[in-house]
């Protein structure tokens, strides 16, 4: 047997310079005062950050080929892209239109809405519940006399979306306009990722495929991306910490000295130097086809635990000011217990992970 290649964890410069450029147009576009203001409005999703993002620098379709209007990368420059949304929790429809329901619409060929998204011209949600892991069992609306009747809950985004990708009882992947369908927003823990009840009644859709092979697609790559959204959350969240420790002064001396302290942020440290290792290597597997489904269970079996610990880490050393509405750290801590629970928790992954080893419960 000839020996697997080691997968490739380190960037490239095209890499480094994609997540420069990302970098540069948030940090001058996606404050945290401004996403803060934005999360207290009825307008969550951030349109003209949207729109830089996927019309001006082409990143809504880099998954789809370049012969229908998409950039033709792969997952890994996807995964550096999530991983400066998630350094600026911005809120904008990526992970689940650019990622989730092109990954779908690419398992049922549906070239025109591929094009459509790849242009910028439409936003697509894909209508299963946020909290459904790769392969699991996900609901579906009834199809009667060719319309679509149901409600679907848990959606996330479909409020941005122009397009939704609903299920049906035949099996079958159906599109339907957002201008067809009711969608009724619900409460959300993370609110620069809102979540909305779906009901369809009597809505037309266009059939595009099979639905079970698409959604699994779907999800499998939204859980090994959202690794590297986590690890954006992470990493902005030990940095920030950091740099507060330094300059906060105790006892006439530098926080950030104290024994127990160092202790506290050097095992944070090693945490997220963890989940960038896991985090590249599941974007690295969706790139190649390289033990995908493994790479994917252990990032998520790994990512959800770390970036929820540096968010609770970073909200008790900034003391009494995280707990302020005003400062971001609560932006975080909410995003990381949201993306605990999306696309399977680190539970159903651990499960998953044991059975593709044969490694039986104890």
């Amino acid at each position: 047997m000839s020996a697997q290649p080691e997968p490739a964890l380190l960037h490239s410069e095209e890499e480094e310079a994609l997540r420069a450029a990302v970098r540069d147009l948030l940090t001058d576009h996606c404050d945290p005062a401004g996403v803060i203001a934005r999360s207290e409005s009825a307008t969550v999703h951030d349109v003209p950050l949207w729109k830089a993002l996927s019309d001006a620098m082409g990143l809504a379709g880099l998954l789809v080929p370049e012969e229908l209007g998409g950039q033709g990368a792969s997952h890994r420059e996807t995964a550096v892209v999530l991983e400066e949304l998630g350094r600026a929790v911005a809120p904008v429809p990526y992970l689940t239109s650019a990622v989730v329901a092109t990954e779908a619409l690419l398992a049922c060929g549906a070239d025109d809405l591929l094009g459509e998204l790849a242009s910028a011209a439409t936003v697509a949600a894909l209508a299963v519940g946020l909290h459904v892991a790769p392969g699991g069992a996900f609901a579906s609306v009834r199809l009667e006399d060719g319309a679509l009747h149901g409600e679907l809950t848990g959606i996330a985004d479909a409020s941005a979306a122009d397009v939704l990708l609903v299920p049906a009882d035949d099996g079958g992947l159906y599109a339907v306009r957002s201008a067809d369908a009711t969608v009724v927003p619900q409460v959300s823990l993370d609110l620069t990722r809102p979540v909305a009840r779906v009901a369809l009644d009597g809505a037309t859709g266009r059939r595009l495929g099979e639905a079970a092979p698409a959604v699994r697609r779907a999800l499998r790559s939204g859980a090994g991306l959202l690794a590297s959204e986590q690890l954006g959350l992470a990493d902005w969240l030990l940095t920030e910490t950091v740099g507060h420790l330094k300059e906060r002064r105790q006892f006439n001396r530098r926080v950030g000295g104290f024994q127990a302290l160092k202790h506290r942020l050097s095992r944070l440290w090693l945490e997220v130097a963890g989940l960038r290792a896991a985090a590249r290597n599941a974007a690295d597997a969706l790139a190649t086809g390289a033990d995908t489904d493994v790479a994917v269970a252990v990032a998520q079996a790994h990512a959800a635990r770390v970036a929820v610990h540096a968010a609770e880490e970073a909200l008790q050393l900034h003391g009494g000011i995280g707990m302020t509405w005003e400062h971001p750290v609560h932006l975080y801590l909410k995003r990381a217990k949201a993306d605990s629970i999306a696309y399977g928790t680190t539970g159903a992954h651990r499960e998953a992970l044991a059975a593709l080893v044969d490694l039986p419960a104890p």
